[in-house]
């Protein structure tokens, strides 16, 4: 008998502890007393969470303000994985995961003798700085009731929101200006972004600005019909399946308009079919082709139809600015059709590939020195890398010039090739600078393998393929973060430069280009009043080249600046949004030198122009030449219609007045007044001002 109480004692502690529940145990935590062990837990997996935890960018942009709960297990192998996060965020949902994945691996829960996972509950406050430590961690059973159980279970299961599928893509925002404003404050209030090298991805974007948010505001679920569906909330046709997904929308850009000639009316008849989609994690593609006839304010009719060798396509009737050749349509109006569209590849969050036909743009301002969206669409190859404080951008292009006939074929037009780098560094939380190169090649060979080169800084390449076999142009950028809501940025581009000649700066060689700015987000403490000041100068004969071939252009225009060379320009842009309706108003005032028509000399505006008949080897001056005096004012505003292919309806009112010294074929001197109402598809800057 005593024996069997004795083995009951023995055991006892045994069978006690065996149903006692052990909490899992961090190594700092080892050798506490049992009773201690969860107090240890929770508070080590608190400390280790908030030490590593950043809240999102987008969070802070938006000024957050709640509690959201982290569900957690420790599972039976002592690794800590996250179960549901109860916000819209998904950047917290991402940030949270990425903390637990960092997490050690503990010796797990216990219970009844055997490891076993284990539910947790970590309540998250925003803003995060001075409330982490009063929150505490709890068990699941604890802390959740059954409606938010039943919550969780539905969050779980839900469906990814369909209703703007391309925003968790790859793919590019269309770029118009007005629209970025929003994206540019967003990432100007955040240090280390990166905001020249446009268009921005909506990946890239959703880091900051929370794009689905904004436009569900603008969503009319009281549309119950198909039709009304389609005109106010979706797009025309949407397929989401398991591995991929497709959009196709057919747009309209199409308007009435007056101006002060003796035209009857200007109008623009565009019909689009755009799509969009995605095969699996990392392909995109979009492509949109445009079929289109216009007829516009007389001055923009007079540059279309311009008879200069220089400027109009050869076997055409017309260039239309910004989108390419053109044929006769009736009488005085133009048939123009343009085709765009690209391939994405994107194998890693640190790299992007694209190929196709269409525009890029470089800069933090209005216009561009760098590289800007002035001309018609090109095909293009572009790689572009963010790595820790870099953003890096190259872009490969196949241009082509209508006006130059090709050698091999007197039936083709001329193509040339261009190479760009350009290097965006965060050099502190407030200073970003900009190192850009360009090379430009021709031939009928073809792209040289050599300019593939994906590093910066191969001026000697283009060099060492002979004397004058091509062009090239460094240039440096600048932005500067003075405070939350103000941003300074620059450009300076050298095409040439003689340093050792800089006491005569009116040497032909000192080709130069210069940009200032200011932007003002939220402008005055009036929320979305965007305001911007803008001075561009560039010195004759910049981005012209001996061999015309060999400019700094595309399709007989500009690849910067609209107004190419040997001028001076201040902008002047306010822009505001309430709801649906947004507007702008913009004042350009400039002066410019053209060449006069009656001589065979160059004076540097054209870079269409061979600088070897230039007006001067020295004292060149700016703006010389047939001198012009420009002053342009315009003002538009726009209703939001459709927020899943920014359809708006829109109306503009433009000013020009234009004083050459003598008359210019293909620049109408005098005043022009453009009224012009309409609907379209917000897809692509179209700039009327030069």
């Amino acid at each position: 008998m005593i024996k069997r109480y004795l083995l009951l004692v023995l055991l006892f502690p045994s069978i006690l502890f065996s149903q006692i529940e052990r909490f899992p145990v961090f190594d700092v935590c080892k050798g506490s007393e049992i009773e201690s062990l969860e107090n240890c837990f929770l508070s080590t997996t608190k400390k280790h969470f908030f030490a590593d935890f950043k809240v999102p960018p987008i969070v802070e942009n938006e000024n957050f303000v709640g509690t959201i709960k982290v569900v957690f297990v420790v599972t039976a192998k002592g690794d800590f994985e996250v179960i549901f996060v109860n916000t819209p965020y998904n950047e917290i949902k991402n940030e949270a995961k990425r903390v637990f994945k960092n997490f050690p691996r503990i010796t797990p829960g216990w219970y009844n003798n055997h490891a076993t996972e284990m539910k947790f509950v970590l309540p998250v406050r925003f803003p995060i700085t001075t409330n982490a430590s009063k929150l505490n961690i709890t068990r699941e059973d604890k802390a959740i009731d059954k409606k938010e159980n039943l919550l969780d279970v539905v969050e779980k299961s839900r469906i990814a929101d369909s209703t703007f599928l391309e925003h968790n893509s790859h793919l590019n925002i269309p770029f118009t200006h007005q629209r970025y404003v929003d994206y540019e404050f967003a990432m100007h209030k955040v240090s280390g972004t990166h905001t020249a090298s446009k268009p921005y991805t909506y990946n890239e974007v959703k880091e900051y600005y929370n794009i689905t948010k904004e436009k569900k505001k603008f969503l009319k679920p009281n549309k119950r019909t198909w039709v009304g569906n389609k005109i106010w909330n979706e797009h025309l046709v949407q397929v989401k399946k398991k591995d991929y997904w497709l959009t196709i929308d057919f747009l309209l850009d199409t308007q009435l308009g007056k101006d002060n000639s003796n035209l009857a009316y200007t109008f623009n008849n565009t019909r689009a079919l755009n799509v969009n989609g995605a095969i699996g994690k990392n392909f995109s593609f979009s492509t949109t082709y445009y079929e289109s006839q216009g007829r516009f304010a007389s001055y923009i009719n007079s540059f279309i139809e311009n008879p200069a060798l220089n400027v109009r396509p050869k076997n055409s009737e017309g260039l239309v600015p910004g989108r390419g050749k053109s044929k006769r349509h009736r009488t005085d109006s133009h048939d123009y059709p343009v085709a765009e569209g690209y391939l994405a590849y994107t194998p890693n969050k640190y790299l992007q590939f694209q190929f196709g036909n269409g525009k890029n743009f470089i800069g933090d301002g209005y216009r561009s020195f760098v590289l800007s969206d002035v001309s018609s669409p090109t095909t293009y190859l572009k790689l572009k890398a963010n790595i820790w404080k870099f953003q890096y951008t190259n872009i490969w292009m196949w241009n082509t010039e209508p006006s130059i006939t090709s050698i091999s074929d007197p039936n083709e037009h001329a193509r040339k090739y261009i190479a760009t780098h350009y290097l965006s560094i965060n050099i502190s939380k407030r200073l970003n600078l900009g190192f850009f190169e360009t090379a430009i090649s021709a031939g009928e060979s073809g792209f040289d393998a050599g300019f593939l080169n994906p590093l910066i800084f191969y001026r000697s390449l283009e060099f060492n393929r002979g004397e004058d076999a091509g062009n090239a142009i460094l240039g440096l950028t600048g932005k500067y973060k003075l405070n939350d809501n103000i941003s300074l940025y620059s450009q300076l581009m050298v095409d040439e430069f003689s340093f050792n000649k800089l006491n005569s700066l009116g040497r032909w060689e000192n080709k130069f280009a210069i940009q200032l700015g200011t932007k003002y987000f939220d402008a005055f403490k009036v929320k979305n009043l965007f305001l911007q000041l803008e001075y561009n100068y560039a010195r004759p004969y910049t981005f012209a080249h001996k061999s015309p071939i060999l400019n700094y252009g595309n399709y007989s225009q500009p690849m910067g600046h609209l107004w190419g060379a040997n001028f001076w320009e201040a902008v002047a842009i306010a822009r505001y949004k309430k709801d649906r309706w947004s507007g702008a108003a913009k004042i350009i005032i400039g002066k410019k030198g053209f060449d006069l028509q009656d001589q065979v000399v160059s004076y540097g505006g054209d870079i269409y122009q061979s600088y070897n008949i230039r007006f001067s080897d020295t004292d060149n001056v700016l703006a010389q030449g047939n001198t012009a005096n420009i002053f342009i004012a315009d003002v538009n505003a726009n209703y939001l219609v459709n927020p899943s292919n920014n359809t708006n309806l829109f109306a503009s009112l433009s000013y020009r007045n234009f004083t050459p010294n003598t008359s210019l074929i293909g620049y109408p001197k005098g005043t022009n007044v453009w009224f012009s109402v309409g609907i379209k598809a917000d897809l692509f800057n179209w700039y009327f001002d030069f």
